[in-house]
């Protein structure tokens, strides 16, 4: 089938891949400005590290998730690990959310900030999928796209891998992860 003078298709689609990219990289980055702060490591190093308002903030939603959660083995996760541990917690989901964030916008070792993604999402979804109908749906899209991510090396396009890929054809950088 024709439409005009060209092939009814999807034109373009590793640069349709790359906006979606960028798009739910700043999704994720987000966490740069709402859970990242500065802290001063000996009171003279600056150092990222999670906002004092995000290690205050995180175990009461946290809390909110374990109490209904049907799934035993994860509210038993969520109680007493999670929210044993807040700190560390908060630290781990504040830099895993803006190392995906930074990795997918700008296409930055996309295979590993997609994977990383995807274990967040998973986190996140077995925590509150049972809170409302809509949350096991958006985890599963934002799931899929990052497994899409990773097979179709999404940072290729219009990120810092395409540049490296062309750079240096033949580097680990480069290889397929699966063949």
């Amino acid at each position: 089938m024709a439409y005009g003078d060209r092939p009814i298709g999807m034109d373009h689609p590793s640069q349709w891949l790359a906006v979606l990219r960028i798009v739910v990289g700043l999704y994720f980055a987000k966490a740069i400005l709402t859970k990242l702060g500065i802290v001063l490591l000996g009171g003279v190093v600056p150092l990222p590290a999670a906002s004092e308002r995000w290690i205050a903030m995180m175990p009461v939603i946290v809390a909110k998730q374990a109490a209904g959660n049907p799934l035993l083995f994860y509210k038993t996760f969520l109680e007493q690990t999670v929210l044993t541990h807040p700190a560390l917690f908060a630290h781990l989901t504040a830099w895993g959310e803006a190392l995906v964030g930074i990795g997918l916008t700008f296409g930055l070792l996309t295979g590993a900030a997609s994977l990383v993604g995807l274990w967040l999402v998973i986190v996140y979804g077995l925590a509150s999928y049972w809170m409302s109908p809509s949350q096991p749906f958006f985890h599963i899209m934002i799931g899929v796209l990052m497994v899409a991510f990773f097979f179709a090396r999404a940072g290729r396009t219009w990120g810092v891998d395409g540049r490296i890929a062309r750079r240096r054809p033949k580097s680990a950088w480069t290889r397929r992860p699966i063949a």
